[in-house]
């Protein structure tokens, strides 16, 4: 449930302009998160900036960075960001299998080495990376030179990216209650 009210212009006037970004990056409808953050037009506006920049502005592996996006939302307990998340996995090319894979491995830790045959070696590497970044923050030096034979520093830095902002994003989700539309 919400813990702050619902955002309306009526409540708390936003300039035009940051709406109509707002409204434009996700296809001319405005999404719960949206209304949470409109209470603060500075937040908004680079929030804005900065999520569509980590969502659809970086070349490494959408697939990879949803997959992660995924992991955090069911280890944090991030229902909206799970919603959200899990049709974009699929879209850019991961399976349900996949995901049921996830789901299963959440359930265990996450953050150990753990084969599964719906999950290749790469997706499994993913994984771990983003339980040892959500629920430990420090990274084992066993898993990070396992994760620099498949990605170049660049991929490396853009994952991570991804990883840590959706942290942010889930513990302002959960912190605040907002709920799937």
């Amino acid at each position: 449930m919400l813990r702050i009210p619902e955002w309306t212009p009526a409540l708390k006037p936003q300039p035009q302009d940051l709406v109509d970004a707002i409204l434009k990056r996700r296809g001319g409808t405005m999404i719960n998160l949206d209304k949470a953050l409109l209470w603060s037009e500075p937040l908004a506006r680079a929030w804005n900036v900065y999520l569509g920049a980590v969502r659809s502005g970086l070349p490494t592996s959408r697939k990879l960075r949803e997959l992660g996006i995924c992991t955090v939302a069911l280890l944090t307990g991030a229902v909206y960001e799970y919603k959200h998340h899990a049709p974009d996995f699929l879209t850019a090319g991961g399976s349900q299998a996949e995901l049921d894979a996830l789901n299963e491995l959440v359930k265990l830790d996450a953050r150990l080495a753990t084969a599964h045959p719906a999950l290749g070696t790469v997706e499994q590497l993913v994984i771990q990376y983003a339980a040892q970044m959500t629920l430990d923050v420090k990274v084992s030096d066993a898993l990070f030179a396992d994760l620099r034979k498949h990605f170049d520093t660049t991929e490396l830095v853009e994952l991570t990216s991804a990883i840590a902002t959706y942290n942010m994003v889930a513990r302002f989700l959960v912190a605040l209650g907002v709920t799937p539309e």
